[in-house]
């Protein structure tokens, strides 16, 4: 990778897209201050809307622009709102002059009730969002099969909506995508199957499709439309993130241009508080799709949400239950040895099945054991380099990718990529590893993924790739990514294990303890009996009576001595 597109990746990484200072074309938009509605911003076009210019709105009540029963249906729907949730449906009702029938959405954000208006046509005709996507949902919901249900969730959208083309788009671990589904019209080219880089939906894009589950573009080439004034109260630029509105990055419309695409909209897919993926509209020609047909989806994506999140959490429960039953069994045996850390090593098969992996191995006092898929002795010290680069403390570190751990050969690592250590005891350095065979992937890239970006010899100009042709690449060095489950899973056995090494640690600690404090009485012991021998052979005055109670103590003294020289024996063995 060379300079200049190092430089264009984190500029484009870098890109504050939320503040774009701008509004698309095809509604209006106007911010308001309570509890007196206050205008504070207004989008440059809005006299077409209202009548009135925009000096004319600004720090005027909004009561002047809108009837009471629109303002009262925009305060009770921020009335069941909060504050950072994304725009909300208020009304369909009408506004300025000519009494255009409008849609009216509405969302709070940094002090301020941003209204955000699109004109509707006269009769739309259209059913009720709730009812279509029920209709929907009835259509989807009877399938088992995760392949299944996403063609039918792709084939749906597209029934809905009329886009030329609509994708199931999901994320992977390591933040590229790859399209899983698919819907389109026979003249285009297929796309079910290819995979695009990280850099194509950039990590703060991501977090805006987090923020704002649905997105619009109705028309690729608009020209964007100003907000008056382009600063907030405190003199900063605007916070767009959470508009439906929101003017797009230039670099995203050239990109779509790039792939022949005129009008686009995504629906989030949500699984967890992560972007699992989109669901991705692409047109031909501009297309406009009515609020109430974008409420539909919004709705159905929302049911995709959470199907593939149950899917989710049930294959978690699969995995930790079987991971249970080894853990369990493992606590039983370590609780009954003599020594939990010494009988680890004899338990390499179970802990195999604690966590799902293809090996393990298991350092202990600089010796290795293994069982199953793992390396060898020799690239222990490479492991252990790697642990001290992640400088993880206390907690479990995981890679799926061999060149992390194997910096010394990669290409030789016994077949083995991915890595899940759990430390044991960091003063001993001893730890625990699952390993994950390398698994050798045929990936169809949608253009070259080392080619992201069109960069002039200077580097001083970037561009999208203009290419989306497959391109094929033969991965390898890599292994199955350890998912949030197989963390818990293995979160869940470390505590177990760290246990009970404390309380080896501890058993070991009170035997010395208890033979330190034997030995301590049979010197006592042994003292006083010296001290009675020797007050004994200096008596010469006593009675034969007096003489034999004194010689039945010291043989007493002398048994208690030989019981306490035993015990002391075996607390030395234990």
């Amino acid at each position: 990778m060379n300079p200049a597109l190092d430089r264009a990746l984190q500029d484009c990484a870098n890109e504050p897209i939320h503040l774009s200072g701008a509004i698309q074309p095809h509604g209006y938009l106007i911010s308001c201050q309570l509890p007196d509605w206050t205008i504070r911003h207004v989008s440059a076009n809005v006299e077409t809307l209202t009548g009135a210019a925009p000096e004319h709105m600004l720090r005027h009540s909004l009561r002047e622009f809108l009837t009471d029963d629109l303002i009262q249906a925009i305060a009770e729907t921020i009335g069941f709102g909060e504050p950072g949730a994304p725009p909300q449906r208020a009304a369909v009702g009408n506004i300025g002059p000519m009494a255009d029938l409008c849609d009216i959405s509405v969302h709070v954000a940094d002090g301020l009730v941003h209204i955000e208006v699109e004109p509707q046509p006269r009769s739309t005709g259209e059913r009720s969002p709730t009812v279509v996507a029920q209709t929907m949902i009835a259509r989807v919901a009877g399938s088992d099969d995760i392949d299944d249900f996403n063609q039918r969730v792709a084939e749906q959208v597209r029934l809905l909506t009329g886009y030329d083309r609509v994708m199931v788009y999901r994320f992977r671990p390591d933040d590229s995508g790859e399209v899983v589904a698919e819907s389109r019209d026979a003249a285009l080219p297929a796309y079910l199957g290819l995979r695009y880089p990280q850099s194509d939906i950039p990590v703060q894009a991501r977090m805006l499709y987090l923020r704002n589950r649905i997105r619009v573009i109705p028309d690729a080439t608009y020209v964007p439309v100003p907000i008056l004034p382009d600063r907030d109260s405190h003199g900063g630029p605007l916070d767009l993130a959470q508009m439906a509105l929101r003017s797009v990055s230039p670099v995203h419309l050239e990109y779509l241009a790039n792939m022949g695409v005129v009008a686009s909209m995504s629906i989030s897919i949500v699984s967890g508080g992560r972007l699992w993926g989109l669901i991705a509209c692409h047109h031909r020609t501009p297309r406009r799709v009515p609020p109430g047909v974008r409420a539909a989806a919004d709705m159905f994506g929302l049911f995709v949400s959470m199907r593939i999140a149950s899917r989710e959490q049930q294959d978690a429960v699969l995995l930790e239950d079987r991971a249970r039953s080894a853990r369990d069994t493992l606590a039983l045996r370590l609780d009954n040895a003599s020594d939990p850390r010494l009988a680890l090593q004899g338990e390499l098969d179970l802990l195999h099945r604690a966590v799902e992996s293809d090996g393990v191995g298991l350092v202990q006092a600089g010796h290795w054991y293994s069982a199953g898929r793992a390396p060898d002795a020799a690239s222990l010290p490479l492991l252990i380099d790697w642990l001290r680069r992640a400088n993880t403390g206390a907690g479990a570190v995981s890679t799926n990718r061999t060149a992390d751990w194997n910096t010394r050969d990669p290409e030789h690592a016994d077949g083995i990529a991915g890595v899940l250590a759990l430390p044991l005891d960091l003063a001993r350095d001893e730890w625990l590893f699952f390993f994950r065979c390398e698994q050798v992937e045929e990936v169809r890239w949608a253009g070259r993924p080392d080619e992201p970006f069109l960069i002039d010899h200077d580097g001083s100009k970037i561009g999208p790739r203009a290419s989306f042709s497959a391109w094929h690449e033969t991965v390898r060095g890599s292994g199955s990514p350890w998912s949030d489950a197989d963390h818990r899973v293995a979160g869940r056995l470390h505590v177990m294990l760290r246990e009970r090494y404390r309380r080896g640690a501890l058993h070991a600690e009170l035997g010395d303890l208890r033979a330190r404090r034997v030995r301590l009485d049979v010197r006592e012991q042994k003292t006083r009996l010296l001290q009675l021998s020797e007050l004994l052979e200096g008596l010469v005055h006593v009675s034969p009576q007096e003489a034999t109670q004194l010689s039945d103590r010291i043989n007493k003294l002398e048994r208690d001595l030989q019981s306490m020289i035993g015990i002391s024996n075996v607390a030395n063995a234990d």
